[in-house]
């Protein structure tokens, strides 16, 4: 795999989860309108649209059902199909920030899979990182303090598909035409959600309902394709890091869009949350400053207060 640089996989990496997150507001908007399986089926509808982006110059619309892995393939679409099931399901019954806190276990999700299948080395940073985010994720939720809902399950279900689907993509490999790739995470939800959707599926007849769906079928396959080539630039624990920024967008949402309140110990479990991520992207610039200062130091003549004459 060709590196191309940290940087690149995690601005990719973050474009990739702001377009996850004003999709999913999209998703919150169609609560009581229309069913979740329909509406993560209408996603991968109008995600078909991006295929003429994804194709690469030496690649056919073939390639899009194209298998070259079938265990990876289905894998892929499996997790896609479970991950936007589960948080279109979540973002309805939840808060968008409690919604989320549980969606981002993801990064422990991904960094332990990294490790036992990817054999990617994991600093003491890194794990400091996930896990001072996991506690804030308790403060966000305080179970035992807070009644769980069944929408805490779903946010917790996507977070765990969407680990597996990331470490899904790193095990392709290159080989693996991007067509494929996307085509098996379009294909997941395209069946999976509308086998279940044909209990309560309804045509929906408002042209607002239409344009949010459109909203969330297209920027949730915009997140996919964004995601497939941070994938391909930077590590698989590295990526998962700036999931942590769509808190900033859910608080968004919550405030200027759904009103929903927001009590003084979410905003310190987000404030911890956010945190853990700064400090993992921002620590090794620093501590690579401060190791170059100390050998530069250590490198000149010591001062000698008396020189000869």
């Amino acid at each position: 795999m060709k590196n191309t640089g940290l940087s690149a996989g995690m601005m990719l990496a973050f474009a990739a989860f702001a377009s996850f997150s004003i999709s999913d507001a999209y998703s919150k908007l169609l609560a009581g309108q229309v069913d979740p399986f329909e509406v993560a089926f209408f996603g991968g509808v109008f995600g078909l649209l991006l295929i003429p982006f994804i194709r690469g110059k030496n690649e056919s619309c073939r390639d899009l059902f194209v298998i070259r892995q079938p265990v990876m393939w289905m894998v892929r679409a499996a997790s896609t199909f479970a991950a936007t099931a589960a948080s279109v399901e979540a973002f309805m019954l939840l808060p968008m920030p409690e919604a989320f806190s549980l969606i981002f276990l993801m990064p422990l999700f991904v960094t332990i899979l990294s490790v036992v299948l990817l054999r990617e080395k994991v600093s003491a940073l890194g794990w400091m990182s996930v896990i001072v985010g996991f506690a804030g994720v308790l403060i966000v939720l305080r179970p035992g303090l807070r009644a769980l809902q069944f929408g805490h399950l779903c946010a917790l279900i996507a977070a765990m598909a969407s680990a597996v689907g990331v470490i899904a993509y790193r095990l392709s490999g290159r080989n693996t035409p991007r067509l494929s790739m996307f085509g098996s995470s379009l294909c997941g939800p395209l069946l999976g959600n509308g086998v279940l959707m044909t209990a309560h599926a309804s045509w929906p007849h408002e042209a607002t309902a239409w344009m949010f769906l459109f909203g969330y079928g297209f920027l949730a396959a915009l997140g996919q394709l964004l995601m497939m080539l941070a994938t391909a630039r930077a590590e698989a624990s590295t990526i998962a890091l700036p999931q942590y920024s769509q808190m900033l967008w859910a608080v968004a949402f919550s405030y200027y869009v759904f009103h929903e309140p927001l009590d003084d110990w979410t905003f310190v479990g987000i404030a911890v949350i956010i945190s853990s991520a700064l400090f993992k992207w921002v620590w090794p610039g620093v501590a690579g400053r401060m190791a170059a200062m100390k050998r530069q130091r250590a490198m000149q003549p010591p001062y000698d207060p008396c020189p000869l004459a």
